[in-house]
C-alpha cells in the first residue's frame, strides 16, 4: 500500500505543478526546466568519456550543505566529472552557472523510467544525496546497477516514517544505499535502532564552509563606512513575519543601534514601507554612497549573494525565516563569533540547537522578548567575549566533516588509483 501511495503522491505532485504552472512562477520554473531535460543531458554529455560523480541536491540550502564536499571532490580527484542536480527553482536557478561543477540540471520526476533513462545518460560511477533526499527509484535503479549511493548530511527525528511500523517502504529505501554519513550522534542512533548500520556520524559539512568564508571575506567598503565604530546588528534573510518582531525593535533600539538588514526575498514594496516608517534613516545598498551612508540607520540589502560575507560587521545577528517555515543558515553569522537570535521554530536544526544550549543563540518569541535578551548582553564586554570565544570553539570542534566523508568515499572510487 505504502508503494502504491507513493507512485500516486509522486504523480499528483508533477501534474499539480503543471496545473499551477500558469498562476504561480516558481512551479512554472519547475515545468520549464524540465522540459526536453533528456534531450538536455544527452546534449551536453554524449562525449564526455570521463567517469562521473553525481551530486543531488533538493534546493539551495541543501546545496550550501553539499558545496564543500563538491569542491573538495574535484580538487582531490579531478579526472572527474560532476553532475549536479537540483529538485527545487529556488536552488537550481540560483545555482545553474555554479563553476564547481561540470553539468547541472534539474531532476526528473521519481518514476521508473526517467530513472533509467537519467542513468543510461549520465553513467554515474557514483551518486551523492545530500541530507534528505531519499528516492525509491532513482534509488532502487541505482542499487541494481551496483553504483555506490551515499546519504550525507542527514539528519532523522524520531517521528519519521522510517522508525513507524508502517515505514517498511520507507526503510528498504534507506537499506539501498550504500553509507549514511549523519549530522549528530541521535540520527545514528535512531538508524541503529531499525538495524541500519552502514552509518558514520561525520558532522556538518556547512561548518567547514562558513569557516572558509569567513577566513576569506572581502571587505564591503559601503558596509564598513555604514558601520563607522557604531555596534551594529546584521539581520539576515528576514520574512514578514520576522519584521512584526524586529520593527519594534529596531525603533526602540535605534539610538545607539545600526542595523543592516538583508531580507529573504527583495521586493520593492517591502523596502519602500521599512523606508516610510524611518523616514530619513533607512537607505538601500545600490543608492547608498561611502561618503554619506555612515548618517544612516538602517541599512537595506538590495542584491543577493553578499550576506555571508555582511556579518563580518555583526556585532549582533537575527536570523530569520523561524517565524515561518523554519530557520535560515544560523552558521554564516557564527563563523565571526556575535550573539545570534532568531525565532521560534529551529528544532529541526542541530547547529542551532546545538548554539542555543551552549548560551551563544538565543531564541526570541516576540519584540519584548528580543530586547531584554538584546539588553542581557549588549554592552557587557565579557560576556561578549565569552559568547564570542565558545562559539568559535563551536565551530572547530565541528569543523572538519568534508575530509571524514571524502576520505571514505574514496574507497568506494571505481578507479582508486586517480
Amino acid at each position: 500500500m505504502s508503494k502504491i501511495l507513493y507512485e500516486v503522491g509522486v504523480r499528483a505532485y508533477g501534474l499539480g505543478v503543471r496545473l499551477a504552472a500558469p498562476f504561480v512562477p516558481k512551479a512554472a520554473q519547475w515545468v520549464k526546466g524540465r522540459k526536453g531535460i533528456f534531450e538536455e543531458i544527452h546534449q551536453k554529455l554524449q562525449h564526455n568519456t570521463a567517469p562521473v560523480a553525481w551530486f543531488h541536491c533538493a534546493s539551495l540550502g541543501e546545496f550550501e550543505q553539499g558545496r564543500p564536499l563538491i569542491e573538495a571532490f574535484k580538487q582531490r580527484f579531478p579526472d572527474y566529472k560532476v553532475v549536479l542536480t537540483f529538485f527545487s527553482p529556488s536552488g537550481y536557478e540560483v545555482r545553474k552557472n555554479y563553476a564547481g561543477a561540470d553539468f547541472i540540471f534539474y531532476l526528473p520526476l521519481d518514476t521508473a523510467d526517467n530513472a533509467h533513462q537519467f542513468l543510461n545518460l549520465v553513467k554515474p560511477a557514483l551518486a551523492v544525496f545530500v541530507k534528505y533526499e531519499f528516492w525509491h527509484h532513482y534509488t532502487r535503479a541505482l542499487r541494481k546497477r551496483h553504483i555506490p549511493l551515499f546519504s550525507v548530511a542527514a539528519i532523522f527525528r524520531p517521528n519519521q516514517i522510517y522508525f513507524q511500523k508502517k515505514g517498511s517502504f520507507y526503510r528498504r529505501i534507506l537499506e539501498r544505499f550504500t553509507h549514511i554519513y549523519t549530522q549528530n550522534t541521535e540520527s545514528a542512533q535512531l538508524l541503529a535502532s531499525i538495524n541500519f548500520t552502514k552509518v558514520s556520524t561525520a558532522g556538518d559539512t556547512r561548518v567547514d564552509r562558513v569557516l572558509q568564508t569567513a577566513a576569506n571575506a572581502a571587505p564591503i567598503p559601503l558596509a564598513e563606512a555604514f558601520k563607522d565604530m557604531a555596534p551594529v546588528m546584521v539581520i539576515g534573510s528576514s520574512w514578514p513575519e520576522d519584521l512584526q518582531v524586529l520593527l519594534p525593535f529596531m525603533q526602540e533600539q535605534m539610538p545607539g543601534l545600526k542595523f543592516i538588514l538583508a531580507p529573504h526575498e527583495i521586493k520593492d514594496k517591502e523596502l519602500s514601507e521599512i523606508e516610510e516608517q524611518f523616514k530619513g534613516k533607512a537607505i538601500r545598498f545600490s543608492q547608498a554612497d561611502v561618503a554619506t551612508v555612515a548618517s544612516y540607520r538602517i541599512l537595506l540589502i538590495d542584491n543577493i549573494g553578499m550576506l555571508s560575507s555582511l556579518y563580518q560587521y555583526a556585532d549582533y545577528a537575527y536570523v530569520g525565516g523561524a517565524f515561518g517555515k523554519g530557520l535560515h543558515n544560523t552558521l554564516e553569522p557564527a563563523a565571526f563569533g556575535p550573539p545570534i537570535f532568531f525565532g521560534p521554530k529551529y528544532a529541526k536544526f542541530q547547529e542551532a540547537k546545538d548554539l542555543v544550549d551552549a548560551g551563544v543563540a538565543f531564541c526570541v518569541k516576540s519584540a519584548p522578548d528580543l530586547s531584554k535578551k538584546f539588553l542581557a548582553v549588549h554592552g557587557n564586554p565579557a560576556e561578549l567575549q565569552k559568547i564570542n570565544a565558545t562559539t568559535k570553539a563551536y565551530l572547530q570542534k565541528q569543523a572538519g566533516a568534508t575530509d571524514r566523508i571524502l576520505t571514505s568515499l574514496e574507497y568506494w572510487l571505481p578507479s582508486r588509483q586517480v
